[in-house]
């Protein structure tokens, strides 16, 4: 993805109008760019591939100043799907980690994300 199409999909998260270039220098050299209070306002650099910036764009507050909602089945399928088709893992130690996950803690359990990984199988 180029950086005009990554500051498109941004801005259209954030409720602005696509076509104008983000500035990701502080992104990039810092690692973390607040642009504004909005949902997804905050862009963090998450390191580098191949030489190549991991860019994504989130809320500016921290994980312990919102209330953990349990995630949906499809959104738990979703997620789990993706990080099994990486092929880093198996099923067992996909459902491990995302039932250890906030949010999945106390609600899903790794036989249930186990269960939701065979069903889309």
């Amino acid at each position: 993805m180029t950086a005009q199409q990554f500051a498109d999909i941004a801005a259209q998260e954030m409720y602005r109008e696509p076509g104008t270039d983000l500035d990701l220098g502080d992104a990039l050299t810092q690692g973390r760019a607040v642009l504004g209070g909005g949902r997804y306002e905050t862009l963090v650099c998450a390191g580098q591939v191949d030489g190549m910036p991991i860019l994504t764009f989130t809320a500016p507050w921290g994980m312990d100043d919102v209330q953990w909602v349990a995630p949906s089945a499809a959104y738990v399928r979703f997620l789990a799907s993706g990080l099994l088709s990486a092929g880093a893992w198996d099923a067992e130690a996909v459902a491990s980690y995302v039932a250890a996950c906030p949010g999945a803690v106390g609600h899903w359990s790794e036989q249930g994300i186990a269960d939701l990984l065979s069903e889309g199988a």
